[in-house]
């Protein structure tokens, strides 16, 4: 397959409300195994957790850094209160590492110096683009929903002006985060006195249909994909569409092993269909998906695309 060392591997920020400890572990087993060459770091679900995971920031930038990572750091995807504005204002303030801004209030906070464009940001033409260009931006990660044909468009008009392009090819879709919290009501409580229940979902916690079909996970205030987004078949169409970096959104699985086996199939080391295989072995029971890449639902596997 062969898609080339030029193409950047990237792990996007954790969603979840992982503990301290599992996140310091999982961190050091990225630096010390995962082929990543970008790592994206800080909270973007929920303003509540980061008390939590803060206190190691330095000690995991370093831990990353030094095992040769380039670290990015990521904003908020909803800013509504007055203490998540000014925890923005401070991040935008941040000098000496890039930062991802996933909400407007960003851009508004970090003016027109440098910065990469989030997902949640929505970004699904050239001509946002041109404009966010012409803002400070230097980088854009695609909205997840977008199909093959958006993408292309988008990748050139980027290249173009000097942008690096992300897509997401594997991990859950985030298909959408609410002003209230979901996880907690389900459990009886309110976004405010939460109890941070969150955290005894590590992958997201399952909704099923009334017929008992495993249909979505909640994640706090964000509703994901049931299934996991696997874009490996696709990859060598997104490189030669311009697309210049591969997100990996963490999930409960292993990740570093993740990494191996998509490292190992872009740089021609390891067959597609083995890669495939390993993947499905890494992740057990979920199912995978690349509706969105070819126009259609989202959850849908087109099996045309996928390599068996």
């Amino acid at each position: 397959m062969a898609v080339r060392e030029m193409t950047k591997l990237t792990l996007g920020p954790i969603a979840y409300h992982w503990s301290a400890e599992t996140r310091r572990d999982f961190y050091a087993r990225i630096a010390d195994e995962a082929p990543v060459d970008e790592v994206y770091l800080g909270e973007v679900i929920c303003s509540k957790r980061a008390p939590f995971h803060e206190p190691d920031l330095s000690t995991t930038i370093e831990r990353l850094e030094r095992a040769g990572k380039t670290v990015i750091l990521s904003s908020l995807a909803e800013v509504m209160l007055k203490r998540e504005r000014k925890a923005m204002e401070m991040l935008c303030a941040t000098d000496g590492l890039e930062i991802e801004i996933n909400n407007a209030a960003g851009l508004f906070a970090r003016g027109r110096r440098p910065h990469r464009l989030g997902p949640f940001m929505n970004v699904y033409n050239e001509a946002t683009i041109a404009w966010m260009a012409g803002q400070g931006a230097t980088h854009v990660c695609l909205p997840g929903e977008m199909p093959a044909t958006a993408i292309s468009v988008a990748a050139q008009a980027a290249r173009d002006l000097g942008l690096g392009v992300e897509v997401q090819v594997f991990g859950r879709a985030s298909l959408a985060v609410s002003a209230r919290c979901y996880h907690a009501r389900a459990h009886g409580r309110t976004k405010d006195n939460c109890g941070f229940v969150c955290e005894k979902d590590p992958d997201g916690m399952p909704l099923r249909t009334a017929d008992d079909r495993p249909i979505l996970r909640v994640n706090g205030i964000q509703t994901q994909s049931e299934s996991y987004v696997d874009l490996l078949p696709e990859t060598e169409r997104l490189v030669a569409d311009g697309v210049t970096h591969l997100r990996l959104m963490p999930q409960a699985v292993n990740m570093a092993a993740v990494a191996s086996a998509f490292r190992a199939a872009l740089d021609g080391r390891l067959a597609l269909s083995d890669a495939e295989a390993s993947l499905r072995d890494l992740c057990g029971g979920t199912s995978f998906s690349n509706g969105f890449y070819h126009g259609r639902a989202g959850y849908r596997r087109i099996a045309s695309a996928a390599t068996a």
